[in-house]
């Protein structure tokens, strides 16, 4: 029954109708206590009677309440009143981005503007656990403040209440305007309306995530720029035929003054497989920054770059003409003859909100830097900077990767991912395309002339080798056992696209060796005595670091052997606290870039509540890792690295006192420290000429410490049980290349059992309060997921994570158990009480910005009652040293 003027519902007194439809009525009232005009929206009954629906969407309100953004509507208040069930929400004046379409294409600098705004409230939202499920432009309002996003999060009821075969997907109405009184913004009963923006994976019935909002957003953003919907159809069937199978005309081709990279991004947005999707729409958000800010003008026809060009910043003008200069010297210098060139030396800044910046590659035509880096909301992903460029921008679809590496005709770049997935990203846009799965975690790779690609899958592995175009991972090398070989790593290709080089590593540091291998055999031979990582620039050097200079040896590449004595090129070159890791890059054509300084890693250990708020800092930013709480909840023991030496140690943290105190001191590593349930020991792994071994010692600091466990292999313990038995941990057992979960008895004495033993990776296995049951990690299924078996009799196994998991932590009280997912969400999972083992369905608590490693360190620590959590985050807060840029540099080798 429609609602008469002066009708109160609680403090809110009833002006006049605003709107109606199928999901009920909506109002202008005045709010009596604020003496503020307010939009209430009375529920439809078919909501309201129904306990479930009701109950769900009370705790979804709540949930979208905590929205607080200027481009999302409000939720001021959810109230009932004599039967009436209604939402409290911001009175907005203005029209609907759909009622603006039928006029008219936004010009482009107003789809950026527009676009920016969406993705930052979708970003917001996100990042809090909330989808959309029904973004459309009937949902967005334009008001003089800029955007609104309204119904955010709430369409999702419509599932539970729409019924097969009504014609209707009953979502919440979008809010009216005052602008047009009696006119809903959605219709509600017509299915054409919402499907025209439904992802492909909605339309097969799959549960939506984030992913399918950027799907609807990229349909939007199309729309605003040509006028025209993405996805036309005469009829439902072929609507969804349309967007399950055909791909929208360029936008360029309808407006050829839209920039090209726009046309990139929407591509990105509508990819029909959510994998390959642009991921975040954080994502979207930083590339229409970057093309509003002019970062796309290349290809641009003449009106719109000089639209653009008189919209930026004085400075950044300024810093422009100083970067073109730059880029005619180069230019001049390239085309200039070889004997005539100059050096030329200069620096580039860590782009503005960028804390860590690590692996910087030049591509091989000398034009683009490659670079890893973490933003200022800890996300970790590529970027790349033209020379001739004022600014970097990230490559959408990188999340959580490091180390790029370039194809040989610098047009792509490939990529290891988190979550074990080979993939290549064309530098001029668009979305990342899988190559092949990682056996192992993944980190660095080489890109042949014959287009082959190869990676080394873990330090304890062989290399491995695929093909640019896609397929299944084969073995490249043999690792040398009889030699003490533990791993190969670092792989990079010789000119003939054939031979490769990697380094060998052995038991003792000074065993690592520099190796020579080739495509289609396992046999490989020693080329000379080199730790750190090499790259090969004609006409025949082999650049590597040793000792903090980076020196340049000339080398037959043919024959792969060493033709002269290496010449120092320059000083204090960055390896990362890991001498392998020397961070250098050099192009064909004489350009050279290097980070000099010492290591920039640096984190911080913070405590968080279960939305993932910060509460507060524990001490000051460094490279630690690893933390492991006392059983008390009063220390914590954490890896500390020494940036100079590389060399890891464990320091204590009082809690209750604030102070640090340095915990083992012996000539080599100490990692992975967990504390015996007592609070009196703990056990960590020592790792020094090849000494592998698991130790225990007094937490007190008195004391030696003594050898628990002493194999022939590199084992990390992970846990210690509740009733002090056994030490769970994970083994490197050389000559399977692969990791086990095992345990060896506390006090030493005893065999040890194997927990988990596959023929693929395992690690990181934590036992649960009452020592029934393990937690642990596995890429069984092709990508991490998080298992809990019986133990120490195995009793069943059961997958508790969904969509990838790993870093497993129980409860105190083993109610509870929470791991991270593939995209870094802190997940919980409820465990269920009885004889057996029952799981409930993952929850997502928040968006956890922690350090990447799916190894075996804690990324993250729970208190006991699960109320908070002690997580490793990057430090965003110091940004890197500048990359050195040196044009030419191979001018003086050439003049010996």
């Amino acid at each position: 029954m429609p609602l008469s003027p002066g009708t109160r519902l609680g403090p809110y007194e009833i002006q006049d109708p605003i709107g109606a439809g199928g999901m009920g009525e909506v109002y202008r009232a005045r709010d009596t206590r604020l003496e503020r005009i307010v939009a209430i929206k009375v529920l439809p009954t078919h909501l309201s009677e129904r306990p479930d629906l009701k109950e769900r969407f009370d705790r979804e309100a709540k949930a979208i309440s905590s929205l607080n953004h200027p481009h999302i509507c409000a939720l001021y208040d959810v109230g009932h009143q004599d039967g009436v069930d209604f939402l409290v929400m911001e009175y907005l004046e203005g029209e609907t981005l759909a009622d603006r379409l039928l006029k008219e294409p936004l010009p482009t600098e107003d789809v950026l503007r527009t676009g920016l705004q969406i993705a930052e409230a979708l970003d917001k939202a996100h990042r809090s656990g909330v989808v959309h499920r029904d973004l459309k432009p009937g949902n967005v309002m334009l008001t003089r403040e800029g955007v609104k996003l309204l119904d955010f999060g709430l369409a999702k009821l419509g599932d539970l209440s729409a019924k097969p075969g009504s014609g209707s997907l009953p979502g919440l109405t979008a809010m009216p305007t005052a602008a047009s009184p009696q006119t809903p913004l959605t219709q509600a009963g017509t299915i054409l309306g919402t499907f025209q923006y439904m992802s492909p994976e909605q339309l097969e019935g799959k549960e939506a995530d984030t992913r399918s909002d950027i799907f609807a957003f990229g349909a939007m953003l199309y729309e605003m720029a040509t006028g025209r919907r993405a996805f036309e159809g005469e009829s439902q069937a072929s609507l969804i035929a349309s967007i399950l199978k055909e791909h929208p005309r360029p936008i360029s081709e309808i407006h050829s003054m839209s920039p090209p990279a726009l046309d990139q991004l929407v591509r990105s947005c509508l990819v029909k497989n959510p994998d390959e999707r642009i991921q975040t729409a954080h994502d979207v958000g930083l590339q229409l920054r970057w093309i509003a800010e002019g970062g796309s003008a290349a290809g641009v026809p003449a009106p719109v770059a000089a639209r653009r060009r008189r919209s930026v910043q004085i400075s950044w003008v300024v810093a422009a003409l100083a970067v073109a200069a730059c880029g005619w010297l180069l230019f001049q210098r390239f085309t200039a003859s070889q004997e005539d060139r100059g050096i030329i030396r200069f620096q580039i800044q860590t782009p503005p909100g960028i804390g860590q910046l690590a692996d910087p590659r030049i591509s091989p035509d000398g034009k683009v830097i490659a670079f890893a880096a973490t933003d200022s909301t800890g996300v970790n992903r590529i970027w790349i900077r033209r020379l001739d460029d004022v600014e970097a921008h990230p490559l959408p679809g990188t999340d959580g990767s490091w180390r790029p590496f370039w194809s040989p005709d610098s047009r792509h770049l490939g990529f290891i991912t988190a979550g074990g997935k080979v993939k290549k990203v064309s530098v001029a846009g668009g979305p990342p395309q899988v190559i092949g799965d990682v056996e192992g975690e993944g980190y660095d790779g080489t890109w042949g002339s014959a287009g082959t690609i190869l990676f080394d899958a873990t330090v304890t592995d062989s290399i491995r080798s695929i093909t640019a175009s896609g397929g299944v991972p084969t073995q490249a090398s043999r690792i040398d056992r009889s030699r003490g070989e533990t791993g190969n790593v670092w792989p990079y290709f010789l000119p003939d696209g054939k031979q490769f080089l990697f380094l060998a590593f052995g038991n003792r540091a000074e065993d690592t060796v520099l190796k020579v291998g080739k495509l289609g055999s396992l046999k490989s031979r020693v080329v000379g005595k080199i730790d750190s990582r090499i790259e090969y620039v004609p006409p025949g050097y082999l650049l590597y670091v040793r000792s903090g200079a980076l020196l340049a040896q000339p080398f037959d590449a043919g024959k792969a052997e060493f033709t002269g004595e290496p010449v120092p090129v320059a000083e204090n070159v960055n390896v990362a606290g890991v001498g392998s890791q020397a961070s250098f890059s050099a192009s064909r054509n004489g350009v050279l870039t290097f980070w000099a300084g010492a290591n920039a890693v640096r984190h911080r250990l913070v405590w968080v509540d279960r939305t993932g708020k910060e509460l507060q800092t524990l001490g000051d930013a460094g490279a630690i890792w690893s933390p492991a709480l006392s059983p008390d909840g009063t220390q914590v023991v954490v890896e500390n690295q020494d940036p100079r030496s590389g060399q890891t140690d464990l320091w204590l943290k009082d809690l209750e006192r604030g102070t640090t105190s340095r915990f083992t001191f012996e000539a080599g590593s100490e990692t992975d420290g967990n504390w015996s349930p007592d609070g009196t020991q703990i056990a960590f792994a020592f790792d020094g000429e090849g000494n592998d071994a698991i130790y225990r010692k007094a937490a007190n600091g008195i004391g030696q410490a003594e050898v628990v466990y002493k194999p022939p292999y590199r084992v990390s313990p992970s846990d210690w049980s509740r009733d002090g038995r056994w030490i769970a941990f994970t083994a490197w057992v050389r000559g399977s290349g692969s990791t086990d979960v095992m345990a060896i008895p506390a006090d030493g004495k005893g065999d040890s059992v194997v927990v988990a033993d596959t023929e693929f990776p395992e690690s990181n296995a934590k036992f649960s309060p009452d020592g029934r049951w393990v937690a642990y990690q596995s890429r069984e299924t092709g990508r991490w997921e998080v298992y809990v078996q019986g133990f120490p009799e195995s009793r069943g196994k059961w997958q508790v994570s969904t969509q990838g998991g790993v870093s497993p932590q129980w409860r105190g009280d083993g109610h509870e158990l929470y791991y991270l997912d593939l995209a870094q969400n802190l997940m919980a999972v409820e465990v269920l009480p009885g004889e057996g083992f029952r799981a409930g369905i993952p929850g997502r608590l928040f968006e956890a910005s922690v350090v990447s490693s799916t190894g075996s360190l804690n990324r993250f620590a729970p208190s006991r009652d699960g109320s908070r959590f002690l997580v490793v985050t990057p430090d965003t807060r110091v940004q890197s040293p500048p990359v050195t840029v040196v044009v030419n540099w191979d001018r003086a080798l050439r003049q010996r």
